[in-house]
């Protein structure tokens, strides 16, 4: 392992699947954000 730059030379070890990556970030931030924005609305309607 001469050239540690070169990519063939590093095998990927834990195989990643990124798109599922990306959905599940993008469902939890989705969920998060539509429990804040209904707390927010409950909040306000409390409030006034």
């Amino acid at each position: 392992m001469e050239n540690v730059r070169d990519p063939r030379e590093h095998i990927n070890e834990e195989p990643r699947h990124d798109l599922m990556d990306v959905v599940f970030g993008f469902g939890g931030m989705l969920t998060f954000m539509t429990v804040v924005f209904a707390a927010a609305v409950i909040i306000k309607f409390v409030i006034s």
